[in-house]
């Protein structure tokens, strides 16, 4: 996990949709911005009753597609979320949850001085194909 979450090789899980429609069938990704900065920090899935729990406690819940049960964002970390508002996308199967940190930032990894960041810390280098850690 380490190497994926901090390497510079691109492993990308292009069998991901594949993956959950196995195990959970009735999901919409969820892109997730933050309300301050506009950031799209992370991109997650909902069913029903995620989407139910996120406007009812007002926080950052979500379906988890690898443990198959409610996850609300960053509890056991404490860097939870409050929910804002959410969108609906023209075809209604998708949605844009934006959010405002409560503590920190989304990810559940830290930089090297030990914050949690944005999710989306390394980018693509277009020559070499490597990824580029953007906060290490």
């Amino acid at each position: 996990m380490k190497e994926l979450e901090e390497g510079s090789q691109l492993q990308l899980d292009f069998a991901k949709i594949a993956k959950i429609a196995d195990r959970c069938r009735d999901v919409i990704p969820v892109a997730v911005q933050n309300a301050d900065t506009k950031e799209i920090i992370l991109i997650a899935y909902v069913n029903e009753l995620a989407l139910k729990t996120a406007v009812q406690t007002r926080t950052a819940v979500f379906w988890s597609t690898s443990r198959n049960e409610l996850w609300e964002k960053g509890k056991t970390s404490g860097e939870t979320f409050e929910l804002l508002e959410v969108y609906v996308n023209c075809e209604q199967n998708s949605l844009v949850f934006t959010v405002r940190p409560r503590r920190g930032d989304i990810c559940h990894t830290k930089n090297q001085k030990g914050e949690p960041r944005n999710c989306y810390y390394r980018k693509i280098n277009f020559d070499t194909w490597e990824l580029e850690n953007i906060n290490p």
